[in-house]
């Protein structure tokens, strides 16, 4: 056996392979001889059927078969020896002339072919001691705790029907109809919405132009879509909104005390305090987390730099155009409402992909070279946490798994990434940074890898 290599580009490794008609032959030699002891054929006794015949009657399939099993073996064999670990599965260019395939077949010719793949790129880590991030803050405060309880008061309010005009909390059933420069646009309108007036769910300033109006009364309200409104086509545009009242209902008070708590399934207020506390906490804490996990991630993709294979990268592009443009088709939007043009999208994208293509490797190579694992008993608690969320299907969702490997991948991979920035941490200077309750929770718009 010959394998030479012929090119190397970048990342990209190709060779020639010649396997010997004979070493070919041999093998097929030695799997029919072992055939020969277990096939039961007509006419011949248990042992004694001859090679030859074998040969004529099942030779070209299992040349086939040994041709197949050749060619990862040579790739296996010439990894190894090189010390090489190829990003996907080699490609084979094999001959494409029936005649010599048919040759090589039934053994009278030696099997020449291509072999190419893209290999991983070495990966230098940086100092993980000399990384320096900083770790957002936010005290719990009483105001928060009463913040949250006046929600959970609001939440638990009930509404009858009102008599008289709506003021500011009354609840509405409205229909409307939208134009813009007289016109009608699409999602603009609605038979049965039902909005709180001051809860600011609406287009700012459309429900304070409700107040004053009864259950029958109509009216034509002028609002004006927000700079940032997410649909690119009605941002920043003035539009009118033809509104009908259709019923109209006013909440009851509710006070903050025991009788609340009651209602929510607690013995006191005392209880329902510290019950709110302990998940404000944990919301500053999960947002704190999440916080500087993105900063670690932008940190590690600003220290490495290295060539990225072609191939993870065309695949996590493929995986997040077909998702952006799936998105789009759903929702009958374009690029132009996105405020873009599909080359300029493709072009941010590749970058995305380059990026997570980037810390992939990154994070990887530190779990390798730290024997970072996700245990069974992580993996069944992740997945134990998933199934809450589909009561009844637990078995179905069981099976799944059970029998997609690509799915459980997913299940196991935020785990090991969140193992690997917790041992970086450790590793860095953590610095922590007071901040507001909106600073923290502020969803920057950026680029989320996990």
């Amino acid at each position: 056996m010959q394998v030479t290599e012929t090119q190397v580009d970048g990342l990209r490794r190709e060779f020639a392979v010649v396997i010997p008609a004979t070493e070919l032959d041999s093998r097929l030699v030695e799997r029919l001889t072992a055939m020969k002891n277990e096939v039961q054929i007509k006419g011949f006794r248990p042992g004694k059927v001859p090679v030859s015949y074998l040969r004529r009657l099942v030779g070209r399939s299992e040349m086939a078969g040994i041709v197949q099993s050749m060619l990862s073996e040579v790739a296996r064999d010439t990894l190894a020896s090189r010390g090489e670990k190829a990003v996907t599965q080699p490609d084979y260019k094999l001959p494409e002339d029936e005649a010599l395939s048919e040759k090589v077949l039934t053994g009278g010719a030696d099997l020449s072919y291509t072999m190419t793949y893209e290999v991983m790129p070495h990966v230098e880590l940086a100092d993980f001691k000399k990384i320096e991030v900083e770790r957002p803050v936010v005290a719990v405060t009483d105001e928060d705790i009463e913040e949250q309880l006046k929600q959970l008061a609001d939440g638990a309010r009930s509404f009858a029907t009102k008599q008289g005009v709506a003021a500011t909390g009354d609840r509405l059933t409205i229909s409307y109809v939208g134009k813009i420069n007289g016109e009608t646009f699409s999602g603009g309108s609605d038979d049965n919405a039902v909005l709180t007036i001051g809860d600011g769910r609406f287009i700012p300033g459309f429900d304070e132009q409700l107040i004053g109006l009864a259950s029958g009364d109509s009216k034509t309200i002028t609002v004006t879509f927000p700079a940032d409104y997410a649909a690119k086509d009605l941002a920043g545009k003035e539009a009118t909104f033809d509104v009908q009242v259709k019923a109209l209902a006013a909440a009851d008070a509710v006070a903050i005390d025991d009788g609340l708590a009651e209602r929510l399934g607690l013995p006191d207020i005392a209880a329902l305090r510290d019950t709110v506390r302990d998940q404000v906490k944990q919301q500053y804490t999960f947002a704190t987390s999440q916080k500087v996990k993105r900063n670690l991630l932008d940190i590690l993709d600003k220290q490495h730099d290295f060539a990225l294979p072609p191939a993870l990268v065309d695949q996590e592009f493929d995986t997040i155009w077909r998702q952006i443009t799936d998105d789009l088709a759903r929702s009958g939007k374009s690029f132009a409402d996105e405020g873009t043009t599909e080359e300029a999208a493709r072009a941010d994208y590749r970058k995305i992909a380059e990026r997570r293509v980037r810390l992939g490797l990154v994070m990887s190579e530190i779990g390798d070279r730290n024997n970072i694992q996700v245990t069974e008993e992580e993996t069944q608690r992740a997945l134990a946490a998933h199934m809450r969320q589909f009561p009844g299907q637990e078995q179905a969702l069981v099976d799944y798994y059970r029998r997609s490997p690509e799915a459980l991948a997913s299940l196991r991979a935020p785990i090991f990434e969140q193992k690997v920035v917790d041992f970086i941490l450790e590793l860095a200077k953590v610095t922590d940074k007071p901040v507001t309750k909106e600073e923290l929770l502020r969803d920057d718009d950026e680029e989320k890898v996990a």
